[in-house]
């Protein structure tokens, strides 16, 4: 286990989490496939061009530049979210760099997309699934989606995403939480009986929500969930989501940086069609995803990292002379490591763990974001 114990005196640090594809890797004179034969670095030719568009210096983003004061007074203008079979739109003409994100006008998401891109036009997806689909069909340059979170982990969907689409991770944005509590313009506080939100804002958020005695609505976003309140105008309903949001939307703030975990940071990936050229200019982040025969004991005492099924292949049978036959789950391990493709360290890791696994591709590799 060479390449994994590389990994380790190297200070490389692994993240984890599970999915299925089949894809073949070409870096240099470097070769890993399977049996499907698809590729994760090229474009196929029947695709139509775009201008290239030029990526832009990644920065903190203080304020939303793309809604002016009052914007709010017209809900209904605001862009409608693509869905996933959404196939009637333009790409970009290269004045701007379209970017995909999930949810609509004000979530955290189209703030970590500003975040990467600062004079982006942004480009809201009904899911997950959608905004991977907007990349592929070149209706979009860009898609940023959530990956993890410190507070509530990994997400599992965009994950499993990854490996059934062939983009490529080309940078990330770290985004602290700021949830605001928001109201309608003259409300206070003392008089929200309750409070709608996204499950997770709802839970990060339980102190201040228990001292003000209100009931916790879901609903499945955050800017939803004040675009709801001021849609619906009910005085004694609040909602948690960002101070954009409030601007979006119309609504007052009552209360900010209501987050019980000051240090809450959400991790999000940058995706493209094409790979990013790696550089050693600044810190670089690759990462991988990787299969093992030997099932997960090897990985799981080497690394001591949790592992989580393959759901195409979850049990494999081993016979065993002396023992009879066995079951176990087939699993994918996905790592995070800071390096650069370009350093001689990582590509003789890949080189040693190619000799180990029987899957391997490398989903990116891209500037490692410092600003949070």
């Amino acid at each position: 286990m060479m390449a994994l114990d590389f990994v380790i005196n190297k200070g490389i640090t692994p993240t984890f989490i599970w999915g299925s594809f089949d894809s073949v890797l070409v870096i240099g004179n470097l070769r890993y496939e399977n049996v499907n034969k698809c590729s994760c670095f090229t474009v196929s030719a029947h695709q139509r061009a775009i201008i290239p568009v030029e990526d832009q210096k990644p920065f903190l983003h203080s304020a939303y530049q793309n809604h002016s004061k009052g914007f709010h007074r017209d809900i209904n203008m605001l862009p409608k979210p693509l869905t996933s079979i959404d196939d009637s739109s333009s790409a970009s003409d290269g004045s701007k760099v379209r970017v995909a994100y999930q949810g609509v006008p004000g979530a955290y998401s189209e703030d970590a997309a500003l975040k990467a891109y600062p004079n982006c036009e942004t480009v809201p997806c009904d899911d997950y699934e959608a905004a991977f689909k907007a990349v592929e069909l070149w209706l979009v340059d860009k898609a940023v989606l959530p990956i993890e979170n410190s507070a509530d982990g990994s997400i599992h969907r965009n994950y499993d995403l990854l490996l059934q689409h062939k983009l490529n991770i080309v940078g990330e944005v770290q985004l602290r939480a700021n949830h605001c509590l928001l109201g309608l313009p003259g409300v206070t506080k003392k008089e929200l009986v309750s409070v709608v939100s996204h499950p997770q804002a709802l839970a990060q958020c339980r102190t201040v929500l228990n001292d003000l005695g209100v009931d916790k609505v879901r609903d499945q976003d955050t800017a939803v969930a004040a675009k709801t309140v001021a849609i619906n105008c009910v005085r004694h309903t609040g909602a948690i989501a960002s101070s954009r949001a409030a601007e979006i939307y119309g609504l007052d703030i009552l209360a900010e940086g209501i987050q019980d975990d000051d240090e809450n940071v959400t991790r999000f990936l940058v995706l493209a069609r094409e790979p990013r050229i790696p550089g050693t200019d600044q810190p670089y982040k690759t990462s991988i995803v990787f299969s093992l025969e030997e099932g997960p004991g090897a990985l799981f005492k080497a690394l001591s990292i949790e592992s989580r099924p393959l759901k195409q292949r979850p049990l494999r049978i081993v016979d065993d002379s002396n023992h009879g036959s066995s079951k176990y789950f087939d699993y994918l391990f996905y790592i995070d490591f800071e390096a650069s493709m370009t350093e001689p360290r990582a590509q003789n890791a890949l080189v040693q763990l190619q000799e180990v696994v029987s899957f391997l591709r490398v989903l990116g590799c891209y500037p490692m974001d410092t600003h949070v």
